[in-house]
């Protein structure tokens, strides 16, 4: 028999799986908008900030255009198990990578 707890059934972010909570929370589209992506999905702002911070549109569009391609990523998955232990509110600047940056 399942528990009945809310937590079973509470909305959770697609990237990192925590439950998203109420504040600092995002939409983000897997097809960029400039690509003419319309799908939003609710995420976590430190989520979302973290992929922008790793990848251009143009890669989100031809390579990272799923949960599952964001999550395989290295960079995304160190920062999916440092923020784990955070609770969903949790939000600080991320910093853009320097191998965007150079791009």
């Amino acid at each position: 028999m399942i528990p009945d707890d809310d937590s079973l059934t509470e909305p959770r972010c697609p990237l990192c799986g925590r439950p998203l909570g109420t504040v600092n929370i995002d939409r983000h589209h897997l097809v960029p908008k400039t690509f003419k992506g319309r799908a939003q999905f609710p995420i976590h702002k430190i989520c979302h900030r973290k992929i922008h911070s790793v990848f251009t549109e143009k890669e989100l569009f031809r390579t990272y255009h799923t949960w599952e391609k964001l999550r395989e990523n290295e960079d995304i998955r160190t920062f999916i198990d440092w923020v784990a232990r955070k609770p969903p509110e949790f939000y600080t600047t991320t910093a853009t990578a320097n191998s965007k940056k150079r791009k």
